[in-house]
This record gives structure tokens, C-alpha cells and sequence, in this order.
């Protein structure tokens, strides 16, 4: 194909929902081709995303250091990323911190969510001690510098940052704040997910439901997809409606873990559920605001 066409059909690709594995193999041999013919970094950065999206870690390194070759400053914070976590096996927090870092300060436009990014994890390097010289009081500093700036705009990471401050607001004793900043953290995330099912954002509403429920007590009868992190914690029973169908959710133990059944279909546990369920031939999570009906029934 033309590279007009391969562009034309990447955009197709990328629109969609879910998509099947025969049009992943599609896409992903799309943007390699436009990495091969037209050094384009963007592609190099979609394709290293989807790599990491898949935990194909090596891969994902491959085309962020390739994506940084060709230009691309958002690939410091996705290397950034693989050496905080030790994604490929091997930890590295000078790299981590070094790449963080560049991306912080870069002086150019259009990067302004990304900057704020690196510098949240700047802040947990901070806290951590990693490479850094360990500091709870940078950590703050930098967490309340950050909410300032993102507080009243829900483009920019607001999750990622009044989590943090929720959790900070917490050990102050101030659980009044701390319960404001979780909730407005989840309708931000709420919405974010229902156009990109992220892993890390998954996580992020797993460990946000964990702290809302250590300051207010779980409602077993107005609950809503995400509380499933919670409820499903131990064996329940729960039934939705979406358009005409009924359908059932339950978590029951098994070889250690908390297995989920969505009608037919089996997840090894919480997690694996959100990443993989799909109903009606789109996530679940890109669906939310149509679910209703959502009860307990034991």
C-alpha cells in the first residue's frame, strides 16, 4: 500500500474499540511500515505503546529508544517507565530518573500532560529514595506544586496527581479533603477509560477504590462497575442490565485467587477481568454509562 493508505488504514485500526488479532497483526505491520519508509517517530511511539500495553516489554524498549532516535520527546517518559519498573528484568533509576527527567524539562509546546507526568514520578523517586536522595517533604512539595497546576483542568493527569495528594491528605488527618480528591480522581478516570482500555490506568482505579473505602462505608445497594474491585473481593453475586440483556458477575475462590465469571466467559481474577472483559464485541469499560440495573444478589 501507498503510504497514504497505510496512514488511512492505521486511523481506521486505531478508532476502533476492540479490535481482533488479525487486525492487531494489520496495524502493527502498518506502523511498521511507516516507521521503514517514513522514519516517522510518532508511529515508532503508537507501536513501542502497543508493545507495552501487550508486556511485550524488549519490544516496547525497541521502538521507544527508536521513536527517541527519530525525534520523539514523549518517549522519555515510556523509558522512563520501563527502567522505573524493570519492565525487561533489570531496574535502572539512573535511566529512569535521567529520562523522567529530560521530559520535565523540556521547554517545547505540546507536551504539557507529559511533562506533568515526569514530574509525578519525579516526585515518587523522591519519596522512594530511588537514585535520589530519599525526601517525604520534596514529595509533597512537588504533589502540591503539581495540584495547583492541574486542579481545574480534567486533560491533565488529575488522577495521577490527587491520588497521590489524597493519600498524603490522609496520614494529615484531613480524610474531608482526601475523599473529595479520590472522587473527582474516579469520575476523571471513569471517563478516560471508557475511550482507552490502560492497564495503568486499572490499576490506578484498583488502588483508588481500595483507599475510597478505608474512609467511607461500601453502599451494597448503589455501587457502580469499578466498586468491583471492592465488592469482588470476596465470593458475591452481581447482575446488570445493558440495552435488553441481563447479565451476572461472580467472584469465587479458587487456587489462591478470587476468579470472576462474566455469564460464560472466566477471568483468573479482578485484574484480568477489567483488562480482558468484553460484551456486545466492546469493552466494558467503554460501556459504563450505558450499564444499569447493577445489583447484589448474594
Amino acid at each position: 500500500m501507498e503510504i497514504y493508505d497505510v496512514e488511512r488504514r492505521v486511523r481506521e485500526l486505531s478508532s476502533k474499540s476492540v479490535i481482533s488479532d488479525e487486525e492487531e497483526f494489520e496495524l502493527i505491520e502498518c506502523l511498521k511500515q511507516l516507521i521503514e519508509e517514513g522514519k516517522d517517530y510518532r508511529s515508532a511511539e503508537y507501536l513501542g505503546g502497543i508493545y507495552y500495553d501487550k508486556k511485550m516489554y524488549d519490544l516496547a524498549l525497541k521502538y521507544y529508544e527508536l521513536a527517541k532516535t527519530l525525534g520523539s520527546i514523549w518517549a522519555y517518559n515510556g523509558l522512563g517507565y520501563i527502567w522505573y519498573y524493570g519492565r525487561t528484568g533489570q531496574v535502572d533509576y539512573q535511566k529512569a530518573y535521567e529520562n523522567f527527567k529530560a521530559m520535565a524539562d523540556y521547554k517545547g509546546s505540546g507536551h504539557e500532560f507529559d511533562r506533568l507526568e515526569a514530574r509525578f514520578k519525579l516526585a515518587d523517586m523522591y519519596k522512594n529514595g530511588y537514585y535520589v536522595e530519599k525526601s517525604w517533604d520534596k514529595y509533597v512539595e512537588i504533589i502540591e506544586q503539581l495540584y495547583e497546576e492541574v486542579c481545574d483542568d480534567d486533560y491533565l493527569p488529575r488522577p495521577e496527581v490527587f491520588t497521590r495528594l489524597a493519600s498524603i491528605r490522609m496520614t494529615q488527618g484531613r480524610n474531608d479533603e482526601a475523599l473529595e480528591l479520590l472522587l473527582t480522581a474516579k469520575r476523571d478516570l471513569i471517563s478516560r477509560l471508557a475511550y482507552n482500555r490502560f492497564f495503568g490506568d486499572l490499576s490506578r482505579m484498583k488502588w483508588l477504590t481500595g483507599d475510597l473505602y478505608k474512609l467511607i462505608e461500601f453502599d451494597y445497594t448503589d455501587f457502580d462497575l469499578y466498586d468491583l474491585y471492592y465488592l469482588l473481593a470476596q465470593p458475591h453475586l452481581v447482575s446488570f442490565r445493558l440495552g435488553r440483556n441481563t447479565h451476572e458477575i461472580e467472584s469465587f475462590p479458587r487456587d489462591g485467587e478470587m476468579n470472576i465469571r462474566l455469564d460464560d466467559k472466566w477471568f483468573r481474577n479482578i485484574t484480568d477481568f477489567f483488562i480482558k472483559a468484553v460484551v456486545d464485541d466492546k469493552t466494558i469499560e467503554a460501556q459504563y454509562w450505558a450499564i444499569a440495573g447493577m445489583k447484589l444478589e448474594r
